[in-house]
């Protein structure tokens, strides 16, 4: 493939899965420019292939092709013709789940199961969800009497918020992108999604399916690149973009508020978090287990919900150790396409550092090391990739780092708590407010934590159990607004109210 400043060429049937080379999607075209950078396998640090970077022309292409799908044919759809488009988009998906589960595995290295079984499939339910959901969403209406005699009725009517930008995580790529991106097209927007650098792939492959399926060019464009002085900062300060919605990094968080101050455009933040699991001495223990075993591991604790702070009640404090460090020890790492994979790699050698890093302060500081703590001998090529090993500690105070900081790796530190009074304290005593499990067979003490954790979801006795309908979203450092269900629709679209004196 050749490279040139700012060209367009015909897309091609199947761009990512031919070479894995990650060009722009701009107005329905792959757009190539003289700014690459590699992608490369956490696996073993094996090059994917190359990513055009787009500069300010680039992203001001992509939201002038946003502007005039806005106002030309996407907006001229009726919603029923939207929403059978975004099932169209659902469908194909699915026909092409091989190629975004290999996209998927390239850019992440996470098992084959969770890509094949979590990522891929809810991330195409994404635009099936959203679109049925807002094609039944009432509006309100309310008759007034009016105080010099007659009546008025007020009724509310609710338009697209305009140009999206969408600025999107590494750690559950398709999945965390469609979230954002079928409400905001249900509702009737259009959008510029900027992938993280570390996984542009499935979104790349997005486009080829938007314009398989008909999806008026401009509706979906997707720019690559990174945050300061790169297509991040450009998208984000860009005063064609009319919202932003972002999910990651707290201080990223802020730096993008301030971009948004400039015009007063509303944005909607899913941030960081430091997420506590609670364990009562009356658990169903084998249950808390598991679940806490998924919540601290699961995509090697890539998970914004993931739990790095547990708390168990003293009478079974040792024996939950004794168990998590089992469970932990029988996790398998490998490949995505070796038999019986549960963990794969951390997303890059740069983040594999900053968790080492972690690794190392947890033992300065004096913490008992349960299991791991280090580097695992993987053999041969895999040497190369962004290995750690999933880590448990005890016997740091509330004050260390380790349970101030979001690691964003596979670890926990595990501490004894006497009361429900006191886990409730420990628990809120963070700048973070993002989620919680709980695990309790007592009604009245699941009620009571469910009322008094500070965080946006609280699991009782369960674990990323999500229902789409609902509200989801941090409080305190881990985000503004919730999305989810009709409270998207706070965010993707303006409500107007009219009022008709009769």
């Amino acid at each position: 493939m050749t490279a040139s400043a700012s060209t367009l060429e015909a897309p091609a049937a199947t761009q990512i899965a031919a070479d894995r080379d990650c060009r722009n999607f701009i107005a329905g075209q792959w757009v190539e420019t003289g700014r690459l950078f590699e992608n490369r396998n956490p696996i073993d640090n094996s090059l994917v292939g190359q990513v055009h970077e787009a500069g300010r022309a680039e992203v001001d292409a992509a939201v002038t092709a946003a502007r005039k799908a806005l106002r030309g044919p996407w907006g001229k759809l009726t919603l029923d013709e939207r929403c059978a488009l975004l099932h169209k988009v659902a469908d194909e998906m699915m026909r092409r789940h091989a190629d975004f589960v290999a996209a998927e595995l390239a850019d992440t290295g996470m098992p084959l199961a969770f890509a094949s079984n979590v990522n891929v499939p809810r991330g195409a339910a994404n635009f099936k969800v959203f679109a049925d959901l807002f094609r039944n969403v009432p509006t309100e209406a309310f008759a007034q009497d009016v105080h010099h005699g007659g009546k008025a009725i007020n009724y509310s009517l609710r338009s697209p918020r305009g140009v999206i930008a969408v600025v999107c995580p590494w750690n559950l790529p398709l999945l965390l992108m469609t979230w954002k991106v079928g409400p905001a097209l249900a509702c009737g927007n259009t959008v510029v999604v900027k992938p993280s650098e570390e996984t542009p792939s499935t979104a790349t492959l997005l486009g080829e399916v938007m314009r398989d399926v008909g999806v008026p060019e401009g509706v979906y464009n997707v720019v690559h690149g990174f945050g300061p002085d790169s297509a991040g900062a450009f998208l984000t300060e860009h005063p064609g973009v009319d919202g932003i919605t972002f999910t990651g990094e707290t201080g990223t968080g802020e730096a993008i508020m301030r971009a948004a101050a400039k015009g007063v455009r509303p944005v909607s933040f899913e941030l960081g978090g430091k997420n506590p699991g609670i364990v009562f001495a009356d658990a169903d223990l084998d249950a808390a287990i598991e679940g806490i075993t998924r919540s601290t591991f699961q995509n090697t604790g890539q998970v914004c919900l993931g739990t790095e702070r547990v708390y168990v009640e003293r009478p079974i404090f040792d024996a939950f150790v004794a168990r998590l460090k089992a469970s932990a020890e029988a996790l398998v790492m490998g490949p995505p396409d070796r038999t019986g994979v549960t963990m794969g790699p951390l997303i890059s050698q740069e983040h594999r550092r900053k968790v080492l890093g972690y690794y190392e302060k947890a033992k300065a500081e004096g913490a008992t090391i349960v299991t791991g703590g280090g580097v695992p001998a993987m053999g041969d090529a895999l040497d190369e990739g962004s290995w750690v090993e999933p880590t448990i500690w005890t016997g740091l105070p509330d004050s260390s780092a380790m349970l101030r900081e979001e690691v964003f790796g596979p670890c926990c530190h595990i501490a004894p708590f006497d009361t429900i009074d006191e886990v409730i304290g420990r628990s809120n005593a963070t700048a973070y407010g993002l989620a919680a499990t709980v695990w309790t067979q007592n009604l009245s003490t699941a009620h009571r934590m469910g009322a008094e954790l500070e965080v946006g979801i609280c699991w009782i006795n369960s674990w990323f159990l999500r229902d789409l309908r609902t509200a989801f979203g941090g409080a305190k450092q881990s985000g503004i607004g919730r999305e989810g269900g009709v409270h998207s629709l706070e965010f993707y679209t303006e409500l107007k109210n009219v009022c008709i004196k009769l």
